[in-house]
């Protein structure tokens, strides 16, 4: 996996620089749901057994990238 400088940097935040990059990764190959932005990017969601929150990552047009990733309350799975 890639990630931008926007990632690395929000990997710092105190909600943020606990989820671990295996997560990340099982997001990434394994997604419960996906949907693309109206920019081109990726939304992917998976469910994270360890904590029973859905994981959301964002990956770039690339397919390879990931921008963003965060626990998100708000997913209700389709």
């Amino acid at each position: 996996m890639k990630f931008t400088q926007y990632f690395l940097h929000m990997r710092n935040r105190q909600d943020r620089k606990d989820i671990p990059l295996e997560w990340i990764e099982f997001v990434f190959n394994n997604p419960d749901y996906e949907e693309i932005q109206a920019d081109g990017r990726i939304r992917r969601w998976a469910k994270i057994k360890e904590n029973n929150k859905y994981l959301r990552i964002i990956i770039l047009e690339d397919y390879q990238t990931i921008h963003n990733a965060f626990f998100d309350r708000s997913f209700k799975k389709q």
